[in-house]
């Protein structure tokens, strides 16, 4: 499998975590959410997002060099 499709797999998975972990923080009743504050989820849940967006632009980064027979 390329390296770009296995980038993208997991960006999508750890996209679907920081939404999942979102929705739970946003929705739930409790004032603490995992063990940790609201606020501490939301944040988790940003990053993730954030992680998620990072590694599908570096995913379309190696499909261009794949496209050219670079690979990295």
């Amino acid at each position: 499998m390329k390296p770009s499709k296995l980038m993208h797999v997991g960006s999508v998975i750890v996209g679907f975590i920081g939404v999942v972990t979102f929705l739970i923080t946003v929705f739930g009743s409790a004032e603490a959410m995992f063990g940790i504050t609201k606020a501490d989820a939301l944040a988790c849940a940003a990053i993730l997002i954030l992680i998620a967006i990072w590694t599908q632009i570096a995913t379309i980064h190696h499909m261009m060099l794949e496209k050219r027979g670079e690979l990295i």
